[in-house]
């Protein structure tokens, strides 16, 4: 007997353009961009290669918070600035009100909670099926000695981006300023937060792992991809990066959605192994892959006036589809997004 399907997506990537952390960054702190993008290489060595215990893919979104403050953002300011710079993959509103219609659908975001209730209000898309990072900005205060104390770091980072410094940072100096507690209170959704935040889905509504489709794209998504991939669910990699790819067992490459509304939508009628057999016909002839197999026809209409290449992943075929999945994410997000963990 087939079980209830159900979807997860993460959202900046598969569902929208933004890495909405890196442009509050570039919007508010001086030299930002360039800021955010030291403090998230220095995560993705700390999730990487040191595996730090107890520390979580996507944690950049909890250290740069001090130095969002110190530069004068505010719990108002940020949701202003996240309602006005959504910006949508292309389809992402049709697939998102689709698979909320057709099966239970959730968003599993690192995002902030402003820019996630931003993207469901402009979607209509439910924001009490999203896990995202809460945070209350406001309920901090900052005294001006620690404001300009974190002007320094801030320069001290961009001038000196090596691993000590960062260590020195962020693990001895903030902790020891009243602002510290902003990083010890935030719990950013990332690495494996996203895989309890499916557990707690799973637990209150007794889904089982092998009726999950999981949609991903980075670094923060390799629990839960593994955790699709490992129990016998749909572990989809849509435009992703190494991370992504090297969890995941299928590879979008696609300037649409509307590829992940056809693999749900034939996850949620048929099973694992009709995605499989549909994914494994769609690289050798994407017509005949969608004619000889039950997609919706709407569907099939718009997938055909797309530019999408779906793959199994396998060993062989892994390197090729890293190379040419970053290169497009770099052109679908910008080469500074895309360029990202």
């Amino acid at each position: 007997m087939l079980g209830k399907k159900f979807f997860v997506s993460d959202c900046e990537g598969p569902i929208s353009v933004n890495d909405n952390a890196f442009e509050l960054a570039g919007h508010f702190i001086e030299d930002g961009e360039k800021f955010f993008q030291i403090i998230s290489h220095y995560d993705d060595i700390l999730v990487d290669e040191i595996k730090r215990p107890d520390y979580n893919a996507g944690n950049t979104l909890k250290l740069i918070l001090p130095f969002l403050k110190a530069y004068g953002a505010t719990n108002l300011n940020m949701r202003e600035f996240s309602s006005k710079n959504v910006l949508l993959i292309p389809g992402a509103r049709a697939t998102l009100g689709l698979l909320q219609f057709i099966m239970p659908s959730y968003i599993v975001s690192t995002s902030y909670e402003p820019y996630i209730q931003a993207l469901c209000d402009l979607t209509n898309f439910s924001f009490n099926k999203c896990y995202c990072t809460r945070l209350d900005l406001d309920s901090h205060p900052l005294s001006e000695e620690e404001k300009d104390k974190l002007k320094e770091f801030r320069f001290s980072i961009i001038s000196d981006p090596e691993f000590d410094n960062l260590e020195r940072i962020f693990w001895e100096e903030i902790p020891g300023m009243e602002i510290g507690s902003l990083i010890k209170e935030i719990k950013p959704v990332g690495g494996e937060a996203k895989k309890e935040a499916i557990l707690d889905i799973m637990g209150k509504n007794n889904y089982q792992a092998c009726d999950l489709m999981y949609v991903g794209d980075s670094i923060t998504d390799v629990e839960p991809l593994q955790y699709a991939k490992e129990n016998g669910g749909i572990a989809v990699s849509f435009n992703g990066n190494e991370f992504a790819l090297d969890n995941a067992s299928i590879a979008v490459i696609s300037d649409n959605t509307v590829i992940t509304s056809t693999i749900a939508d034939l996850f949620n009628r048929y099973d694992r192994e009709m995605v499989l057999e549909f994914a494994a016909s769609f690289k050798k002839n994407p017509e005949k892959a969608v004619k000889d197999h039950p997609v919706n026809p709407q569907l099939a209409y718009k997938l055909a006036e797309t530019n999408t290449r779906l793959e199994i992943i396998t060993e062989d075929n892994l390197e090729e589809l890293k190379e040419d999945s970053c290169k497009f994410r770099k052109e679908i997000r910008g080469e500074s997004i895309g360029g990202l963990g």
